[in-house]
């Protein structure tokens, strides 16, 4: 799937779950597409250092702690941002979770 197309399901993604979610705010739809590629970023440099880092804690968790390095993602990618804002640490990992699901959805059907 080309590049730009990945940016923009994410970046729909991103809207939708902000728009669903009260403790989510994102300024424009311009915003979420900066708010995907600050992601994609984010999950392309600093997700791989992380999941390393926390190897041994993933295993005890049986992978449930790569929820909370996805949710460590998107709080750095609020703090990077003033037109994303999450609340907190539950309304971020509730926004991982949905927006995994949406973004899963978007690309079955294209």
């Amino acid at each position: 799937m080309g590049l730009i197309l990945q940016i923009l399901i994410s970046s729909v993604a991103v809207y939708f779950t902000a728009w669903l979610l009260p403790g989510i705010t994102v300024k424009s739809f311009g915003s979420s597409i900066l708010v995907a590629i600050v992601l994609g970023l984010l999950n392309a440099f600093l997700k791989p250092i992380l999941q390393f880092l926390s190897f041994p804690l993933t295993v005890l968790t049986l992978g449930l702690f790569l929820l909370v390095i996805n949710t460590i993602i998107i709080l750095i990618a609020s703090a990077l941002m003033e037109s994303f804002h999450v609340e907190n640490f539950w309304w971020a990992l509730l926004f991982s979770i949905i927006m995994s699901i949406v973004v899963s959805i978007l690309e079955a059907l294209l």
